[in-house]
């Protein structure tokens, strides 16, 4: 009879009785698992690969953005220097000079300390100079430069001169010469200053014990004052006669005159209205005008010309204008005098020219104003 050809429940049946997979199959398993590591690893590889490339990429990029290392050293290590050595350029400290050690630099800007000048020193003259400006410049009064000269300028500040060697003293006062016979007390009362304070000023080296000076011996005398000799040509009136020439110079009007009178207020007697020289003050009683030789003068105010020409005392050409009113102007230094003796002028009127005739270092108009024989600042008058 036939085996039964019914299907067999596996859980029936024994372990003995279980089929068992061919061994080719178990191999192409085997197969399969091994492809699948290898395609895994390939893409693991890949991955690797395309992460050192970004890596390496970006630091690149990074490298080449950031400041070469040279950069870098000379911001942390440059000083900021100042002004004074501004041009001095600074050592190389790139990668390629390692061996320039660092440099340590000085400020060049010394604080050196105010002392007060004790002895006097000489100043050559220069075209342009007064004695004004030039007492400006070492900061003093100008009666103090002026006082210290005498033996050249002879109390006139017109008699400054281009390349004269001038004394200038260390303080205001009186830089004098001692004589045979003063004395302390002496010369203090002349000059109106103290005793003690020319003992005690470190500059005269005396001794304070025995102050001994001898003559010859050029001293300070801080704080003196002495009167000026006069240079200037006395006020001429329109009713005036028998001015000498001789005394006043050639361009004295010598006859008694009347006409034109001011108004008793002054205009500028030229277009410019600044100063080039001195400034009014004691040893200096006008002021003067800057201008350039042949600059148009004109009057400042109506009245009579007393005084058209040349001047003694320093003034050069000169035009001098009684205002009648107790008033009197003076214009000094002139290139050319158009204006004669005993005319009737009025203001603005064209009297003459700028120049730097007299006793002058350079082109200018001298101008003062006189009222009743005193002598009147002119800015106190003047627009």
């Amino acid at each position: 009879m036939a085996p039964s050809t019914l299907p067999v429940d596996p859980e029936s049946q024994t372990p003995s009785e279980i089929r068992q997979p061919e061994p080719a199959q178990t191999r192409q398993d085997g197969r399969r698992r091994g492809d699948t590591l290898v395609v895994l690893g390939m893409w693991l590889i890949s991955l690797s690969v395309l992460l050192t490339a970004g890596y390496l990429f970006w630091k690149q990029q990074a490298a080449a953005a950031a400041p070469p290392p040279s950069a870098v050293v000379q911001a942390v290590v440059q000083p900021t220097l100042p002004p004074a050595l501004a041009n001095i350029s600074m050592p190389d400290f790139s990668t390629e000079n390692t061996q320039q050690s660092l440099v340590r630099y000085s400020t060049l800007h010394t604080v050196i300390p105010s002392r007060p000048r004790e002895t006097a020193i000489d100043y050559t003259v220069v075209p342009g100079d007064s004695v004004f400006s030039i007492s400006k410049d070492f900061n003093l009064k100008p009666e103090s430069v002026l006082w210290a000269n005498y033996d050249q300028l002879q109390d006139s500040p017109d008699s400054l001169a281009p390349g004269m060697i001038l004394k200038i003293p260390p303080v205001n006062g009186v830089y004098y010469k001692w004589k045979e016979g003063d004395t302390l007390a002496s010369v203090a009362t002349e000059f109106k200053a103290k005793a003690e304070d020319i003992v005690n000023f470190t500059g005269n080296n005396l001794d304070l014990a025995d102050p001994k000076i001898t003559a010859g011996e050029l001293v300070m005398i801080p704080g003196g004052s002495r009167k000026f000799q006069t240079w200037i040509v006395p006020v001429i009136a329109r009713g005036n006669a028998g001015v000498s020439k001789s005394v006043l110079g050639p361009g004295a009007c010598t006859g008694s005159y009347t006409g034109a009178y001011g108004g008793g207020g002054f205009i500028w007697p030229s277009a410019n209205h600044f100063l080039s020289g001195n400034d009014f003050w004691s040893g200096h009683l006008g002021i003067d005008i800057a201008g350039a030789t042949g600059d148009l003068v004109w009057a400042a105010d109506a009245g009579v010309v007393v005084f058209a020409g040349w001047s003694t005392g320093g003034y050069g050409n000169m035009v001098m204008i009684d205002h009648g009113n107790g008033y009197q102007s003076v214009y000094g230094h002139l290139s050319a005098v158009l204006v004669s003796c005993g005319q009737s002028v009025y203001a603005g009127n064209l009297i003459g020219n700028i120049g730097s005739t007299g006793n002058s270092t350079g082109s200018h108009l001298h101008f003062e104003i006189r009222y009743f024989g005193q002598f009147v600042n002119p800015w106190q008058v003047l627009p």
